[in-house]
């Protein structure tokens, strides 16, 4: 019974940090990030080469060292955007089944254009996240980058255990809310420069440069690693794993589908 209430509560305590979220971007998320990527797509991974004082690489490549592959398995890279993961993961297994869903079409269209420079086939698909056009039990591999603080991760993280296969792997690296005051205030106060030196250097519209306040609200109401750790077990994936950089303000983490 003690387990029962226990699985309960967890249950309740996201369901209404979910709630809070949604409430708080709703009209965000469904009516305006698609023009704020638009409008970045075509300078995208360079304004956060420079954001992230050239630590953006180190990042991804922290992340992409924990992906394990094997020889033609099919993976889906969730909220793709300019087709770094799947391009990252077709130099390193040439024969996989790389599929790619994110919203926003020039996005897309910018990675379409960075795999076909080499060479390379990503099957993309312009969809919502929360709603995989793909069956059950279907992928080997499911990767995500740097999108979920702008989902609804509950809804998400239950779709994508869908569209895996038993023993399947998901793989997540975003930016979070760190797990102490200091460090948050620290990471909020040097996002607020960034953003507003990144808006000037690459001439951002004025729909990025408003949103400067959004980004930093997302971080604020987002979630620490250990409490997406959390999540991923409630939610029935097993073997989580995860690791923070600076202070926890990156997480990455690893989970399986039973």
């Amino acid at each position: 019974m003690a387990n029962g209430e226990r699985a309960s509560d967890v249950a309740l305590h996201f369901s209404g940090r979910e709630e809070v979220r949604e409430n708080s971007f709703r009209r965000v998320w469904t009516q305006e990030l698609n023009d704020v990527f638009a409008d970045v797509a075509r300078y995208y991974d360079r304004a956060n080469y420079v954001a992230s004082l050239g630590l953006w690489y180190v990042f991804r490549n922290s992340f992409l060292a924990t992906i394990k592959l094997h020889s033609g398995q099919d993976q889906l890279d969730v909220c793709a955007g300019t087709n770094a993961v799947g391009i990252a993961m077709l130099r390193k297994q040439p024969d996989l089944n790389v599929f790619a869903i994110d919203r926003s079409a020039a996005m897309q269209e910018v990675g379409r254009q960075r795999a076909a420079r080499e060479g390379l086939h990503i099957e993309s698909i312009i969809g919502d996240a929360h709603k995989l056009p793909f069956p059950d039990n279907h992928f080997d591999v499911v990767t995500l980058q740097w999108a979920s603080r702008h989902l609804r991760v509950m809804e998400l993280y239950q779709e994508i255990r869908r569209v895996l296969k038993p023993g399947g792997y998901f793989y997540q690296c975003d930016m979070l809310r760190p797990g102490t005051r200091l460090v948050e205030h620290l990471y909020y106060a040097y996002l607020r420069v960034s953003l507003s030196v990144t808006a000037v250097l690459f001439q951002s519209g004025a729909t990025v440069r408003n949103y400067k306040k959004y980004f930093i609200d997302a971080l604020s109401l987002f979630y620490s690693a250990e409490e997406l750790s959390q999540l991923l077990r409630h939610l029935g994936y097993e073997n989580v794993s995860s690791k923070t950089l600076l202070g926890g303000m990156v997480g990455i983490h690893k989970a399986m589908k039973p």
